[in-house]
């Protein structure tokens, strides 16, 4: 893994590592600057797919009210009365392994809005991807501006 995109410097080199977080900038359109998206691999024992999880956890917590937003994607609040008042899912209903992803309102005003998907890479290897909201606008080619980094350091 090359160290700058290594969000701590302070990992031993021959220690087993429980998770390996990655800062990653990535570009997603031309003329656009590159978007930073936060990589944290874990073993797959450890989470859900956020696939798993729209059908399993989110539904049952959807508000009746559906948020505008990227073409091919819905937004879904989650109901303010479970402790969800800012949060929300959005997802592709058209595909069997769709795109998922959970964001949450910013806290501070000058904040950005971050979503977090987390998808299973290999038989051992899960990634958590943390990402400004904006990027839902990319939410097709998500994966696949992903995986030539993935690939690179053997995690696909």
């Amino acid at each position: 893994i090359p160290q700058a995109w290594l969000r701590s410097h302070d990992l031993e080199r021959d220690a087993f590592a429980e998770r390996v977080e990655l800062r990653l900038l990535v570009p997603v359109a031309e003329g656009e600057p590159l978007a930073r998206i936060d990589v944290t691999l874990v073993p797959r024992a450890r989470v859900r797919p956020s696939a798993s999880l729209l059908d399993r956890v989110y539904l049952l917590q959807f508000d009746t009210r559906q948020l505008s937003g990227p073409v091919g994607l819905i937004g879904k609040p989650l109901k303010p009365d479970s402790g969800y008042q800012s949060e929300s899912v959005w997802y592709d209903p058209l595909h069997p392994s769709p795109f998922v992803a959970k964001c949450q309102q910013p806290v501070a005003e000058d904040a950005q809005s971050t979503c977090l998907r987390t998808v299973v890479l290999g038989t051992h290897i899960a990634a958590i991807y943390a990402f400004d909201q904006a990027l839902l606008a990319h939410w097709a080619q998500f994966d696949a501006l992903l995986k030539p980094y993935l690939e690179r350091i053997g995690a696909l």
